[in-house]
C-alpha cells in the first residue's frame, strides 16, 4: 500500500485527522494551527472555502455556507429529521429525486451539490492537512461514523471518500475508535468493562466494551443520531431570539445574517460556561442598528437544555441492559466528544454511576481520530509492536432480516450480535407451485419492513412446483 494511511474523525461540527508514526499517534494541526477543523464549506463569487476560512465568513455569507452535512448524508429529503433541521439552516435544500441537494450561489451562478460532494470537500481538506504535515501523498484512510449510521449512510461516506480521492480502508464507529485510544495507554490487568459516552456536535453514541490485553470486544451499542452540541446551540438561539423580541419588539428569526451572528455568540457562550458560571453576549448592531448586550448563566443554560441532557441517560441504560451488566460492574466511564466538556453532562454521568468519576485520560476532541489512526496503521501493514496485538470484535448496531408475508420484518441477525457472523433459518413457500422467491434484506428494529432500511433484493429461482408451505428453503 503506497503512502501513509491516516485516521479521520468526521464530525458534524468539527473534523480531526491523525497518523501513526514513530510508534505514536500524531494529531495533525491544520494551516491555522488548529488540531480540529470546522466541517464547513463556503461558496463565494471567486472560490470555495473549507474549514476555518469557511466558518469565519459565515455571518457575511450565510446562504452559501454549508455545515452539519453529516445530518444530511445518506438520508431522504422527506426524512423527519431533515425537514426539522432545514428550519435551522440558512442554506437552501431542494428535493432531487427524493434526495436532499444543497443549492448555493457560486461564482455568480446557482449550483446544486449533493451531500456527498460537500462532504468530499471536507475530506479533501483533511487529506491536504495530512499531506502538508507528512510531505507525501495520502491515498488511504479509516473514517469514524456515528454508531447508528445505517448502510446507506456508510455507503455515502465511502462515496464521498472516492470523490475526495481517498480509498476508505474501513469505517469505524466513534466510540470504538476512542476505545482503541483509551486501551492503548491504559493496559490494566484482567478484564475491564468500559463504557464510552460519546457526545459530539450532532450525534450521541454509547458503547460498552470488554477490554483485556489488547482484545476489544463490543458488547452493546446505543445512541441518538440527532443529539449533540448543535441542538444545545439551537435552544440558546431560540431563547435569545425571544429575548430580543421582548426587549425591542422586533423579530430577527427571518434575518439569516443576524441569526448566524447570534448563533456564533451562543456557541462561544456555551464553551465559556464549561469553565465559568456566567457568560456575556455582546453583539454590536445585531439587527436594524440595535446592539444586543445580554448574559447567560450556567444554571439557565442547563435549564434550557434539561430535557436534552437528561435524555442522554436512556441509551446508557439500554447498553447496560443489552450487555446484561449492572452499572456497579462498570470499571471505567470514558467521555468522548466536545459536548462532554459541559459540567452538567459530567455530573449526570457521575450521578448515574453512583458518584463514580469519569476517566479523563484521553482528549475527548481527539480520541476518535487517535483510534482511527491506529486502525489505519494496522490495516496498512504497520508492524509496530505497540499495535500488533490489537484485536477488535465489533457488533451489528442494527438487526438484519428479511421481509416475510404481509411486509413483516423477520430478524435473522439481532442487533448487538458480534460480527462477522452467519445465521440460517428455515422458511416455507407462500403460494402453491411457487417457482421463485424474491428475498428482500432489511436493517432496523421496526416490525414492518416499510419502516426499516432496504439493503438489497435477490431472487431465488428454479424451485420445483409443490403445494405452498411444503417446500422448505433455508437462508
Amino acid at each position: 500500500m503506497s503512502g501513509k494511511a491516516v485516521g479521520i474523525d468526521l464530525g458534524t461540527s468539527y473534523s480531526c485527522v491523525g497518523v501513526w508514526q514513530n510508534d505514536r499517534v500524531e494529531i495533525i494541526a491544520n494551516d491555522q494551527g488548529n488540531r480540529t477543523t470546522p466541517s464547513y464549506v463556503a461558496f463565494t463569487d471567486t472560490e470555495i472555502l473549507i474549514g476555518d476560512a469557511a466558518k469565519n465568513q459565515v455571518a457575511m455569507n450565510p446562504h452559501n455556507t454549508v455545515f452539519n452535512i453529516l445530518r444530511l448524508i445518506g438520508r431522504n429529503f422527506n426524512d423527519q429529521d431533515v425537514q426539522s433541521d432545514m428550519k435551522h439552516w440558512p442554506f437552501k435544500i431542494i428535493n432531487k429525486n427524493g434526495k436532499p441537494v444543497i443549492n448555493v450561489e457560486y461564482k455568480g451562478e446557482k449550483k446544486d451539490f449533493t451531500p456527498e460532494e460537500i462532504l468530499s470537500m471536507v475530506l479533501v481538506k483533511m487529506k491536504e492537512t495530512a499531506e502538508a504535515f507528512l510531505g507525501t501523498r495520502v491515498n488511504n484512510a479509516t473514517i469514524t461514523v456515528p454508531v447508528y449510521f445505517n448502510d446507506s449512510q456508510r455507503q455515502a461516506i465511502k462515496d464521498a471518500g472516492l470523490i475526495a480521492g481517498l480509498n476508505i480502508l474501513r469505517i469505524y464507529t466513534g466510540p470504538i475508535a476512542a476505545a482503541i485510544a483509551y486501551g492503548l495507554d491504559n493496559k490494566a490487568p484482567g478484564e475491564q468493562n468500559v463504557l464510552f459516552f460519546d457526545l459530539g456536535g450532532g450525534t450521541f453514541d454509547v458503547s460498552l466494551l470488554i477490554i483485556e490485553e489488547g482484545i476489544f470486544e463490543v458488547k452493546a451499542v446505543a445512541g441518538d443520531n440527532h443529539l449533540g452540541g448543535e441542538d444545545f446551540d439551537n435552544r440558546l438561539v431560540n431563547h435569545f431570539v425571544q429575548e430580543f423580541k421582548r426587549k425591542f419588539k422586533k423579530d430577527i428569526s427571518s434575518n439569516a445574517r443576524a441569526v448566524r451572528r447570534l448563533r456564533t455568540a451562543c456557541e462561544r457562550a456555551k464553551r465559556t460556561l464549561s469553565t465559568s458560571i456566567k457568560a456575556s453576549i455582546e453583539i454590536d448592531s445585531l439587527y436594524e442598528g440595535i446592539d444586543f448586550y445580554t448574559s447567560l448563566t450556567r444554571t439557565r443554560f442547563e435549564e434550557l437544555n434539561q430535557d436534552l441532557f437528561n435524555s442522554t441517560m436512556e441509551p446508557v441504560e439500554k447498553v447496560l441492559r443489552d450487555s446484561k451488566i449492572d452499572k456497579s460492574q462498570v470499571h471505567e466511564i470514558v467521555l468522548v466528544g466536545c459536548s462532554t466538556y459541559i459540567p452538567k453532562i459530567q455530573r449526570l454521568v457521575s450521578e448515574f454511576f453512583n458518584g463514580k468519576e469519569p476517566n479523563k485520560s484521553i482528549n475527548p476532541a481527539e480520541a476518535a481520530a487517535y483510534g482511527a489512526a491506529v486502525q489505519a496503521a494496522i490495516l496498512s501493514g504497520d508492524i509496530s509492536e505497540k499495535i500488533q496485538d490489537l484485536f477488535l470484535l465489533d457488533v451489528a448496531p442494527l438487526s438484519l432480516g428479511i421481509e416475510t408475508a404481509g411486509g413483516v420484518m423477520t430478524p435473522l441477525i439481532r442487533r448487538n450480535t458480534t460480527v462477522p457472523t452467519k445465521k440460517s433459518e428455515i422458511f416455507s413457500t407462500y403460494l402453491d407451485d411457487q417457482s421463485s422467491i424474491s428475498i428482500k434484506i432489511y436493517e432496523g428494529e421496526r416490525t414492518r419492513t416499510r419502516d426499516n432500511n432496504l439493503l438489497g433484493t435477490f431472487n431465488l429461482t428454479g424451485i420445483s412446483p409443490a403445494p405452498r408451505a411444503f417446500l422448505i428453503q433455508e437462508y
